[in-house]
């Protein structure tokens, strides 16, 4: 078959969730049409209860975004100028750029060479008399050694903000992510494992001082109407949002559980093809849950694979093209975090949605090799 008449491939297919569960999730947004109740409401509340007995914690917060969530539990734990925050160089913008935001100072730990996840072992060196937090992120769905991150904390006596938005439903030792720091921050960016239809974002923690002022931060510094304590923000997760994941949430672990085998079959067709190009290593491939499925491809070989997806109709995506620390915005050296740079140079993502099939995936590695 001619590859420009073959059927597009996605990186990831977002209304296939919304075709499945339609009749429920437009109940969902009538229901909350015809209450009339739009911001903080009863969705909001049950979804926070519910959150909160998923992932095993005593509280949940609904916010407007991941990155909101961080922000917020950053000024919770009191983190602010002055202050260092220890996080790594290779995640989304936002994990760093709420430090910044709250006028503390991202200090970068590099990853390890293989997991893409922060390395435990580098992050004593990085601990100074300023450093309040660790921020470790459980980076593309695979868990980073919380356990490991949490020891250095309690030596040292700092705070861990778990980055849990591209790892909803992960688990580290029988522990949902999420319930393993001091809080936690999720994402419910619409392609997230647990999406929204929008932005939306939440905070976990089993300490009650936390929960209790990111409440307060959330709207405007305010715990009663019209009466301010504190400098806070317009920060709420939205009625219709909380109401589309009520709908979604007790169908994530099945939907993991999807992605799993997704990533199982990758590997097998990845193997099976020989060498140039290196499947993902994962030190909890049981409890990831693949929000994506990023590949390596060493030897300056990497653009030259993703211009041949694209020609056979192959949607794929690098995360992440600059590191942090090499963003304009930071411009710390070349060299400062080596393994942060060189996966820089070589990540491919490639499609992954729950309902992805072998044929398509076939495609995809196909398309790959017949690059090298």
């Amino acid at each position: 078959m001619n590859e420009s008449r073959q059927t597009p491939i996605p990186l990831a297919d977002l209304a296939e969730e919304v075709r499945e569960q339609w009749d429920e999730l437009s109940r969902a947004v009538l229901d909350v049409l015809r209450s009339g109740c739009f911001v903080l409401g009863p969705n909001v509340e049950a979804f926070e209860r519910e959150a909160a007995a998923y992932l095993g914690v005593r509280r949940c917060v609904g916010v407007a975004s991941g990155t909101d969530a961080l922000i917020i539990a950053l000024r919770a734990f009191g983190v602010g100028p002055g202050d260092e925050v220890i996080t790594t160089p290779f995640t989304f913008i936002a994990t760093a750029e709420s430090v910044s935001r709250v006028g503390a100072t991202p200090v970068f730990v590099d990853i390890e060479a293989d997991t893409f996840n922060i390395d435990v072992n580098r992050i004593e060196a990085a601990i100074t008399p300023r450093t309040k937090a660790i921020i470790p992120v459980h980076l593309f769905g695979h868990a980073c050694e919380i356990d490991a991150v949490m020891e250095i904390a309690a030596r040292h006596g700092l705070k861990v903000l778990e980055d849990v938005a591209q790892a909803f439903g992960g688990v580290a030792d029988g522990r949902k992510l999420g319930s393993i720091g001091h809080a936690g921050a999720f994402s419910f960016f619409p392609s997230k494992n647990l999406g929204g239809f929008g932005d939306g974002g939440l905070i976990s923690t089993n300490d009650d001082e936390v929960a209790d002022a990111a409440l307060v931060l959330r709207d405007h510094g305010s715990r009663r109407r019209y009466y301010h304590e504190v400098f806070g923000y317009n920060s709420r997760l939205d009625e219709v949002q909380a109401a589309f994941l009520r709908v979604k949430l007790p169908r994530i672990d099945a939907r993991n559980e999807a992605r799993r085998r997704a990533a199982a079959r990758y590997d097998q067709l990845i193997e099976a093809r020989g060498s140039g190009i290196l499947p993902p290593v994962w030190r909890r491939p049981a409890d990831h849950v693949y929000h994506q499925y990023t590949v390596r491809i060493p030897g300056g070989r990497r653009d030259r694979v993703r211009q041949r997806l694209s020609e056979a109709g192959i949607e794929s995506a690098i995360y992440y093209p600059v590191p942090i620390h090499r963003q304009v915005i930071y411009d710390l050296p070349a060299g400062t975090c080596p393994n942060a740079e060189a996966a820089a140079a070589e990540a491919l993502s490639l499609p992954m949605w729950p309902g992805i099939t072998a044929e398509q995936q076939e495609r995809v590695v196909e398309a790959m090799f017949a690059a090298l």
